[in-house]
């Protein structure tokens, strides 16, 4: 059922026009940044709470609300017209986000057979992609410049999601769903202490948000002012993106990679060819290293996801998983707020400088998993 559900919640027809999508009804790129940057803020603030009540109420009311919300918010961005809309859309969004971020992951974890949670989580991430990837080639052939019947076309496959998550069970054993009624009673801070009681763990936290942010920003909103600025139209842009997201359905041989490079390779190896495709984007003026070094930072956030994954659900010891999760999404979110605006300042004054600072990051949060190795990570 999960895995059907993030098949549905990745067909976004309107994905490989995002960016242009919006510019077309009336917003400008730090506009669209400076959401980006609200959206997460409120975020941080609602996801200790909801992460509290999923313990206490169960994962599966809390996932299938959050779908029906899901679908709330593509209707309204569909039917969005001007600022005002798209900032509600995106304050459904970050409901939703709060909401699902963590259960999602409990919820697959704990439906997991020993061993096997890293390879279930680049399935569930692989569907998300194969769903774009749909999504990318009706996209290409059928939708091209129709920008509303890409949005109609998203709120139908959210529609079908959220019938689907009617017929979730719940996972979270009955003792432990009783410690989250008791630990809703507590206060966040004592639920951050819980999660966060381990200083080391920060440095994971705060390195994997920033690999991941650079992907976010990049691959979502840059690329296509980037291949804007090469000379490609939309048509190609899509089937770009076609070749990005089938690339993203590859998550299922996260673990075959990782075994091999191990845990000290492998986060060197995602960061350093993250650096390579900043790097890359930065001194390219044509579309041919455009794509590439797009392709590559999508080729190592593909098997990087599921890996961080696993490695975050091995550090948390508490039963109240969801609300561990969700604190951690609220120091990674913290972390993205400051990098979208930092983003999208930089964007507008020069694509480079933006492809640039994401080269730097990549160097910190490599410094950052080093330090987490050092203290934590070797005894995973």
């Amino acid at each position: 059922m999960m895995y059907g559900i993030a098949l549905l919640h990745g067909m976004v027809f309107y994905g490989p026009i995002s960016a242009l999508y919006r510019q077309a009804h009336g917003l400008t790129i730090s506009q669209i940044t400076v959401m980006e940057g609200i959206s997460l803020a409120l975020c941080i603030f609602l996801e200790v709470p909801w992460g509290m009540a999923a313990d206490r109420i169960g994962y599966k009311k809390t996932f299938g609300s959050c779908c029906w919300i899901y679908l709330v918010s593509k209707i309204v961005f569909w039917q969005a017209q001007g600022i005002g809309w798209f900032l509600a859309e995106r304050i459904m969004l970050s409901v939703v986000t709060a909401g699902i971020s963590g259960v999602d992951a409990s919820i697959l974890y704990l439906s997991s057979r020993e061993g096997t949670s890293q390879k279930v989580f680049g399935i569930y991430t692989g569907m998300q992609m194969a769903g774009l990837l749909a999504a990318s080639c009706i996209f290409a052939v059928f939708v091209g410049d129709d920008y509303a019947l890409s949005g109609l076309l998203t709120v139908f496959s959210y529609g079908t999601a959220a019938l689907l998550s009617c017929g979730l069970v719940e996972v979270k054993p009955k003792a432990a769903k009783r410690e989250g009624q008791k630990a809703g009673k507590e206060s966040v801070g004592a639920g951050l202490k819980a999660a966060l009681g381990n200083k080391s763990i920060l440095f994971f936290l705060i390195a994997s948000a920033l690999l991941s942010e650079i992907h976010q920003t990049i691959t979502v909103f840059l690329n296509q002012l980037q291949y804007e600025k090469c000379g490609l139209d939309s048509s190609a842009m899509g089937y770009i993106y076609i070749a990005a997201v089938l690339m993203g359905t590859a998550g299922r041989y996260s673990p075959c990679l990782t075994r091999k490079a191990g845990l000290k390779g492998s986060l060197a190896l995602f960061c350093g060819s993250a650096m390579a495709s900043c790097l890359i984007l930065g001194r390219a003026e044509h579309a041919l290293p455009s794509v590439s070094g797009i392709l590559l930072l999508r080729m190592s956030n593909t098997f990087f996801v599921p890996f961080q994954m696993e490695l975050q659900n091995r550090q948390i010891s508490t039963s109240d998983r969801a609300t561990a999760l969700s604190a951690h999404a609220m120091v990674m979110d913290g972390v993205a707020v400051v990098t979208n605006l930092a983003f999208g300042f930089l964007a507008e004054r020069g694509l480079p400088l933006a492809f640039f600072f994401g080269m730097g990051i990549c160097f910190v949060s490599l410094v950052l998993f080093r330090m987490w190795y050092e203290g934590e990570g070797r005894k995973l």
